[in-house]
């Protein structure tokens, strides 16, 4: 086993796992350090969602590094409720409404699917991702646990105490009139708003609701039944015998009653609140992170900090809450999910290092977006530019860390592209040649005469991502498409200048066909033209006739005003083209 140590980097995944490795010894020495993370399959599972996974992944990588078996737990609630039908889901339609109620897992996969329900169906794209991702992780299976009966002794614990859990929960609820007030004392008109908003929070973070057992006019039960006729849990429990874990429920929505012995019985959960303190104890969990959702004053990880201590002779992990991750630009990719983009639609467009350093190097309580849009471009050029800065050894120790934690686990290097030329190049690339092989590479060929691309997989899966971008994420109005044809009437409206230009152009292409090159060339032309040296620093004046001449180089090859980067554009045309296009 290593040593503990107190880090000496500053980033915020070494100072979490200097605190875990500390309490995880004190709690637990000598055994496996545990951090959790759940998610509900009951949609897609979003780039939200991802952190819950992504920031005790990290952490739970730099114990490994440092020598610590470590278990991530992720916690599959798939033996949550079937809240509702998600908007915009394939092979879905308003008839899965009657599932409501419903594990699900006992709910029916989209229509289509390879699945054999729901809950199968949405982790299989998360799964996928993960792996993907290098992220190491045992998965538990709600459902299975519970119609196991692994739970059934901190069933009925939870049954013999919960006049404890009710006392716990109580601390949280206001006083108010009942007939005239919804549950935390608010009118019933705006809970209706609250608790649609913390379910919409709640999506995929771990919980289906806030559900916490009360309302139940026989008394507190913190355990709900699944019905034995139509599945749903619109149960209530009528009474319970401590002695003979006899326990007596109705279902509201199809009027059937049973009695069943909780000592046997396996069809059914605790709720929410209850659920996860339950499962913080019996897996002995040290660090599991949770969303805004859950972190407010009288939310689940509140008040499951209480009941875990009081109730189940645990501790409370140490848990951070993790902030909001926003989407920057959503096309036709995601629209076919209801507008929710996934890791699984992120790696289509991004490499997996590049999306494990998205959240490696924002703290949890930091938001951050992640692109769909040109932003994409800048994201990739920062980071080329920290990887450039890893390699001279400028770069800072918390950059280096980000970095490290980025593109390798303890388990070693994830997959990287060979030859990788910057993602705005390749996208450039892949929108004017439409994906043509052969175009593309020689295209690519003649980036760098001095290190030559020989192969298009020595770009991938770089370029693929590229390409995936431009398909799925650039409007058609804005790909580009190279003229045919000569504009003759712009050629022929040129003053002095204007062919001048072109000629100096055209005089120097093919001594500087090379990226770096034309991109001198270009930059130069209106340097030349107003009599300056090829070093000489901008002027505005010097910006404006620069711009001028881009624009009209575009117009003349494109028709429009911008497009891609000039030298990128002028490769991939290619010389005879461009001279044919300009006018020679």
């Amino acid at each position: 086993m290593a040593e503990s140590q107190t880090s000496t980097e500053t980033d915020w995944v070494s100072r979490f796992a200097d605190d875990v490795i500390a309490e995880s010894e004190r709690r637990a020495p000598g055994k496996p350090v545990v951090v959790a993370s759940g998610l509900s399959p009951s949609g897609p599972i979003h780039l939200g969602n991802l952190r819950e996974v992504m920031t005790p992944h990290l952490v739970a990588d730099e114990a490994r590094r440092r020598g610590y078996t470590v278990r991530h737990l992720i916690s599959w609630d798939d033996y949550d409720r079937f809240r509702k039908v998600p908007d915009g889901v394939p092979g879905v339609d308003k008839t899965w409404a009657e599932h409501i109620g419903k594990p699900l897992t006992s709910v029916p996969a989209p229509a289509g699917s390879a699945h054999p329900n729901w809950a199968e169906h949405f982790k299989a794209a998360m799964t996928a991702a993960l792996d993907e991702l290098g992220v190491e992780y045992d998965g538990i299976s709600q459902t299975e646990q519970y119609t196991a009966g692994t739970y059934r002794e901190q069933i009925l614990h939870a049954m013999k105490h919960r006049a404890d859990i009710d006392a716990v929960l109580d601390r949280y609820r206001t006083k108010k009139d009942p007939a005239a007030q919804g549950k935390g004392g608010k009118k019933p008109q705006q809970q209706k708003k609250v608790d649609e908003a913390e379910l919409e929070a709640a999506e995929g973070s771990g919980a289906a609701a806030e559900d916490d057992g009360s309302g139940n006019t026989a008394g507190y039960f913190p355990y709900k039944p699944y019905c034995g006729n139509c599945e749903k849990d619109l149960t209530v429990v009528t009474s319970y015998d401590d002695d003979t874990t006899e326990l007596n429920y109705t279902c509201s929505a199809c009027g059937f009653a049973e009695t069943v012995r909780l000592n046997e019985f396996n069809r059914g959960k605790l709720v929410w609140k209850v659920d996860w303190p339950m499962r913080w104890a019996y897996e002995g969990v040290i660090f599991e992170p949770s969303g805004v959702d859950h972190s407010s004053p009288g939310s689940s990880f509140v008040v499951g900090g209480q009941i875990v201590r009081e109730v189940f002779d645990g501790v409370q992990p140490i848990g951070p809450m993790y902030a909001f991750v926003g989407i920057s630009g959503m096309a036709k990719m995601s629209s076919s999910k209801g507008g929710v983009p996934t890791p699984a639609d992120a790696l289509e467009i991004m490499e997996a290092p590049l999306l494990r350093w998205l959240y490696a190097r924002r703290r949890p309580n930091q938001s951050f977006k992640i692109a769909f849009d040109q932003e994409i471009q800048r994201l990739y050029d920062e980071w080329d530019s920290l990887g450039r800065k890893v390699a001279d050894g400028t770069v800072l120790p918390a950059d280096a860390a980000a970095y490290s934690r980025a593109v390798r686990t303890a388990a070693g290097e994830l997959p990287s592209t060979p030859h990788p030329l910057p993602y705005r190049t390749l996208a450039s690339v892949a929108d004017i040649t439409a994906g043509a092989e052969d175009q593309t590479l020689r295209i690519l060929g003649e980036l760098d005469p001095a290190n030559p691309l020989t192969s298009l997989d020595e770009a991938r899966p770089r370029l693929d991502r590229a390409e995936n971008w431009i398909t799925t994420q650039v409007p058609a109005e804005a790909r580009t498409i190279v003229r045919d044809e000569p504009d003759k009437e712009l050629l022929g409206s040129l003053d002095d200048q204007g062919r001048e230009s072109l000629r100096l152009l055209l005089a120097e292409l093919d001594a500087h066909w090379s990226l770096d090159g034309l991109t001198t060339l270009v930059y130069g032309v209106p340097k030349t033209l107003a009599g300056l040296e090829p070093d000489a620093k901008p002027t505005p004046e010097l910006k404006a006739a620069q711009r001028s001449f881009f624009a009209l180089l575009y117009r003349l090859l494109v028709s429009r005003d911008t497009g891609p980067r000039l030298p990128t554009l002028l490769l991939a045309v290619g010389a005879d083209r461009v001279r044919r296009l300009l006018g020679a």
